[in-house]
């Protein structure tokens, strides 16, 4: 075809000129995406149909165009072709129409109106000829698509012809001897050049991801792996010999907690056995004094209640001092963030090995992150415990669904699997003088059957649940019950307001906290234990409560299922208060069955005294210490 007009052509505006910036190169060569010109009596239309110019502007601009124009012939040009897709459209090929059928019937009675010989469009790796009302639509084929093997789609290009007869157009087929194989693997390989070549930014992030996928399978493929257990660790030089270890928590007593506790248990335990332990802990109002046992780290933000979560300064100077002094043999933290990470930083500054106690399950504490609780819930916790686990040389958990969970987020550090201790005699031993006092207190009478929990009150102990699950047994059973909450925390207000909205302050008293002696009498007065928790790792308080002899209905969780011994020491249920209730039921009816289940709740408490855990922690921590030390001779 021959062109009067010292024009140049340039292709229609479509999907790779819409996208990566193809839009700018495109106007810097091309000029605006839809545009017209005239050679001889033959009238070229250029139109954008990708959705990058409005529409109803390029409808104005065609029916003046086409309403003026004196051209004998003319041709259409769009970037997506109008046909419907069929059933033999290549997989490669369905998102490649135009998809707005109200602008395309409009479009079709303007070319039909104006005589348009031909609409051209491409981007299908197909050649397609179709007739509509005196109007050619024809799929040319779209230039660096992968060409499958069928009747049409092939290799070609579209020859138009303009004499007197009018216009003709016929696809040519280049002469290509190849093998029906080898022209399918030319044209996936054409597409791919075609790929990155139409888009250079596209390249290099392919090419980045390509890049990263190689070096985590390098990772994973050369990387050794021992997923056994090291028996030929030998730890003697360490075993049952004096340590000086550093303890680094977020919180410790005042503030009184499964953490807490669990932690003063330990110290006291390991210091019985002759080691030297060294807590770094914030400040309280009501202790801001360090001592030679304890660095008390000054707080520059306190939130909760009664300001019981506490932002300290990891900058203090008197921790570092406090450590060199110390000259710890290893560093054993109990938070992963905030002090847990300063002592991280202080144990790899000074080649020390870590330990850390998985206390809590980060993922049920989003409330309280200034976080979209969905993204730290589901991402952000995971990902912390597993990059913190990873920094140290071993993990202690209180249960084996716990380790089992750490293993599935990508844990590799040495696990010890040890709950934390329970000081057995003084939760078992009797407290006679004092329960007189608590029935009286609490109007507790001889025919009431009294039910306890030991719980912070914040959203995440499920506390409500037990309320309304006691509110709705009361009502179906003739004994008489009570239910004492011992803790407290955030919810309380709102607690209270819905006990005396529902009426049930003579059954359920909130206790509020009490003094750590005074916890085994409470325990002594009631009949039986009530949990509702899921954040639990390892749920502490159950094992007091079994060492005074109580049987236990819980909500069946991580941290609960390994304590309980299922119809042994009490039941576990799922978090639907009917089966709950069942339970409950049961085990308030048969006094019998309680008085087996309290006996073996003992017998089970007694394996976690507080001696045993301190022993197995102390080999523990000398497997770890002769490891790190083996590893550092290698």
């Amino acid at each position: 075809m021959q062109y009067l007009e010292a024009k140049s052509l340039g292709p229609p505006y479509g999907e790779n000129e819409n996208s990566d910036f193809g839009d700018f190169r495109f106007f810097e060569h091309f000029g605006p995406p839809f545009y017209s010109f005239q050679a001889g009596r033959n009238h070229f239309i250029f139109l954008d149909n990708t959705g990058n110019t409005p529409l109803q502007w390029q409808l104005d601009w065609l029916r003046q165009e086409l309403a003026t124009s004196d051209a004998i012939h003319r041709f259409v040009f769009l970037g997506l072709p109008f046909r419907p897709q069929r059933e033999n459209t290549s997989a490669f090929s369905r998102d490649n129409y135009f998809n707005n059928p109200e602008v395309e019937a409009e479009l079709h009675q303007i070319f039909s109106a104006q005589h348009v010989d031909v609409v051209f469009s491409a981007n299908l790796s197909r050649y397609d000829v179709q007739q509509r009302d005196g109007v050619r639509y024809i799929t040319t084929g779209g230039a660096g698509g992968v060409i499958v093997d069928d009747d049409n789609s092939y290799h070609h290009y579209t020859q138009v012809s303009v004499s007197d007869d009018g216009v003709s157009v016929k696809p040519i087929r280049p002469a290509i001897s190849h093998s029906s194989l080898q022209r399918t693997l030319n044209s996936i390989w054409s597409a791919i050049f075609t790929f990155f070549y139409v888009s250079f930014p596209r390249f290099l992030v392919v090419v980045s991801v390509l890049v990263l996928i190689g070096f985590k399978l390098r990772e994973i493929i050369y990387e050794e792996r021992d997923f056994y257990t090291h028996f030929s660790i030998d730890d003697s030089r360490y075993r049952d010999k004096p340590k000086r270890i550093a303890f680094f928590s977020n919180n410790f007593f005042p503030f009184i907690s499964g953490v807490t506790i669990s932690i003063d248990r330990l110290v006291r335990g390991l210091v019985a056995r002759g080691h030297q332990v060294h807590l770094f802990v914030p400040d309280y109002p009501s202790m801001k004094t360090s001592t030679s046992l304890c660095t008390r780290v000054k707080t520059l933000l306190a939130f909760g209640t009664n300001g019981e979560f506490r932002l300290t300064n990891p900058f203090q100077t008197s921790i570092r001092k406090a450590f060199k002094q110390l000259d710890p043999d290893l560093v054993h933290v109990h938070h992963p963030f905030w002090l847990g990470s300063v002592g991280l930083w202080l144990a790899k500054r000074y080649k020390s090995p870590v330990i850390y106690t998985y206390h809590t399950r980060l993922e049920m504490y989003s409330h309280y992150v200034p976080l979209p609780g969905a993204l730290f819930r589901n991402v952000i916790s995971h990902l912390l415990v597993r990059r913190f686990c990873n920094k140290c040389d071993g993990i202690i958990v209180p249960t084996y669904s716990t380790e089992e969970y750490l293993r599935l987020i990508g844990v590799k550090s040495r696990i010890c699997v040890q709950p934390s201790g329970v000081e057995f005699e003084r939760f078992n031993s009797p407290q006679i003088q004092s329960l007189d006092a608590l029935r009286q207190k609490y109007a507790i009478q001889p025919d009431h059957l009294v039910l306890i929990s030991v719980s912070r009150l914040g959203r995440e102990k499920n506390v409500k649940f037990l309320i309304e699950a006691i509110a709705s047994l009361e009502t179906e059973m003739q004994q008489k019950l009570r239910l004492l909450i011992v803790g407290e925390g955030d919810d309380r207000n709102y607690l209270e307001n819905y006990i005396s909205d529902n009426n049930l302050q003579d059954i359920i008293k909130l206790v509020g906290a009490v003094p750590p002696d005074e916890i085994p009498a409470y325990y002594q007065l009631s009949d039986i234990f009530v949990f509702a928790s899921k954040s639990e790792t390892q749920g502490m308080v159950l094992l007091e409560a079994m060492s005074a002899g109580l049987p236990v209905v819980a909500i069946r969780s991580s941290g609960i299922d390994d304590v309980i011994i299922e119809a042994e020491t009490g039941f576990k249920t799922l978090d639907d208060i009917e089966k709950w209730n069942s339970k409950l039921k049961l085990l308030i009816e048969n006094p019998a069955m309680r008085t087996r289940f309290s006996k073996q709740a003992v017998a089970f408490a007694r394996l976690h005294d507080c001696d045993s855990v301190a022993r197995k922690v102390d080999h523990f921590y000398s497997e770890v210490l002769a490891a790190y030390h083996q590893q550092d001779q290698r």
